[in-house]
């Protein structure tokens, strides 16, 4: 049973899409006892202001406004403002999540004011150091008092590296829980296909966003170059960075055969998600989502954080090999071919809302 809180005594330090769908359920569960500060980050409004509408996301305490910044910049602003408002508002605990520059900005401040700092999805792990996240990832939980661990291969990530076994907890991720419960009815989501000429198992959708994708131009020419060959209809909800940086690039050959859209509502992405033929994406959450809905799934990285996803359906590919392999995977999957059937979820079950937000207010309130 989750223990009464003082108003707003836990500061829940939110910047990015994916962080606002996964923390939801716990922002939700704490109720006035969440003071919800937002650092703008993700500052488009179809990147932030719209998934508190779909989320139904309490209004935030405070907006930072930190986004339009390099990556330093984001997190020095972020960490100034923060440091101001948290003096004057001095919290129980703070909350962070993942691996972002919010993430780290958070845990930052927490450190060096002395406030107790919980870590949500902590300990994953690409071994990979190239990758900015990866680098906040081992920052964040070394600096965590407790760190909340979605599966037991993140926790033993985190034994590994010498933490406290006391300060990890085993909570699964609260993904599994709102991909479920904000998956449309069949007959909606055949309606949103239809709205956008499309018919189930008859598509690919695709996302695409990470510096290591979109900064090299021969890489992201090589991703675009693939999925623009292929003989299927492919959505790409695509991130205001990367068509930036495609059309910088003079793609635009390479887009048209494309179905380029804004970034979409959640609701109707797990649409699509759930009906399309496959997905490819460079995404962390689309990994954990796909395993949700059993979708076939390409994953352009050179590494991933999220290996339990691998094996299913999923697999592990480069930008190169993408050419190759598309057409095959089309041949595969297209029509609902080849879905892996419903296995138990490596990510958990529905209840990491109350496994997460028990932790956190146990951690604050002590021994009963």
């Amino acid at each position: 049973m989750v223990r009464s809180l003082p108003p707003k005594s836990i500061t829940v330090v939110i910047g990015t899409r994916p962080e606002l769908i996964k923390m939801a359920p716990v922002v939700a569960r704490l109720g006035e006892a969440a003071s919800l500060v937002l650092t703008g980050q993700h500052f488009d409004h179809s990147l932030s202001g719209r998934f508190l509408e779909e989320l139904d996301v309490t209004e935030p305490d405070a907006v930072l406004g930190v986004g339009g910044r390099s990556r330093a910049g984001q997190v020095a602003e972020a960490v100034r403002l923060l440091d101001e408002l948290l003096a004057h508002r001095r919290p129980l605990a703070v909350v962070v999540h993942g691996d972002t520059n919010s993430t780290l900005a958070g845990a930052l401040v927490a450190n060096a004011q002395g406030i107790p700092l919980v870590h949500v999805e902590a300990g994953l792990r690409s071994y990979d150091r190239t990758m900015p996240e990866e680098h906040t990832r081992v920052v964040v939980d070394h600096l965590s008092d407790l760190l909340l661990a979605p599966t037991e291969g993140n926790r033993a990530n985190l034994l590994r590296e010498s933490i406290d076994p006391s300060r990890i907890q085993v909570t699964g991720n609260t993904i599994v829980e709102m991909a479920r419960a904000l998956l449309p009815a069949q007959a909606e989501r055949l309606e949103l296909l239809s709205a956008r000429g499309l018919e189930r198992g008859g598509f690919v959708v695709a996302t695409i966003h990470r510096v290591e994708n979109t900064e090299s131009r021969d890489t992201l020419e090589a991703i675009l170059g693939a999925l623009a060959s292929l003989d299927a209809p492919v959505l790409i909800p695509m991130h205001p960075r990367t068509l930036s940086r495609a059309r910088a690039f003079g793609f635009d050959r390479l887009l048209r055969p494309l179905q380029v859209v804004e970034p979409m509502g959640y609701r109707e992405f797990l649409s699509l998600l759930a009906e399309c033929a496959f997905a490819v994406t460079d995404s962390g959450g689309v990994q954990e989502e796909a395993s949700v809905l059993d979708c076939p799934l390409l994953v352009v990285r050179r590494s991933t954080e999220r290996p339990e996803g691998l094996g299913r359906s999923n697999r592990l590919t480069s930008a190169g090999e993408l050419a190759d392999l598309l057409p095959r995977w089309w041949s595969d999957h297209r029509d609902g071919g080849q879905r892996a059937p419903s296995l138990p979820n490596p990510f958990g079950d529905v209840h990491a809302g109350d496994h997460v937000t028990e932790a956190i207010t146990g951690f604050v309130s002590g021994p009963c």
